[in-house]
């Protein structure tokens, strides 16, 4: 596995993405709702791969839920970067990295796929996410 380092910008939040795929080919998701829109976001998950979240300081760390509420969407307080998204708890969590917060984005260069999930149940989305999302593993949130 290649691990792909990076995290928020003040360095509060740290992210260690583990993966077989080529950085290059690996899909790049641009979701189309109003807040991926509004922070660029570029998102990507191996589902075979791995995530690791670490949190130094709990209290700079803003956690949103907004629609459906399936996910929480982790933002630094000190910096204000989005660095990942997280559904689900424990063993069966799964998230995606923020391409953007990992220090070598540049080698993600496929071209962004637009996405909208809009017309997805709150079963369907979590389906979806079980699926395509990768596990993670959080230290420092608690």
């Amino acid at each position: 596995m290649t691990v792909h380092s990076g995290g928020c910008h003040c360095g509060n939040i740290r992210l260690s993405f583990s993966t077989t795929l080529d950085p290059a080919g690996l899909e790049i998701r641009a979701c189309q709702c109003s807040f991926c829109t509004r922070h660029g976001s570029r998102a990507a998950a191996d589902p075979n791969g791995r995530l690791a979240i670490s949190v130094e300081n709990r209290a700079e760390l803003q956690v949103y839920r907004f629609g459906l509420r399936t996910a929480d969407y982790l933002l630094c307080r000190e910096c204000g970067v989005y660095v990942a998204a997280i559904a689900g708890d424990g063993a069966e969590a799964r998230a995606i990295v923020i391409v953007n917060a990992l220090d070598d984005r540049e080698q993600f260069s496929r071209e962004p796929i637009p996405v909208r999930y809009d017309a997805e149940t709150r079963e369907q989305r979590l389906a979806r996410r079980r699926s395509a999302w990768m596990p993670v593993e959080v230290r420092g949130m608690t």
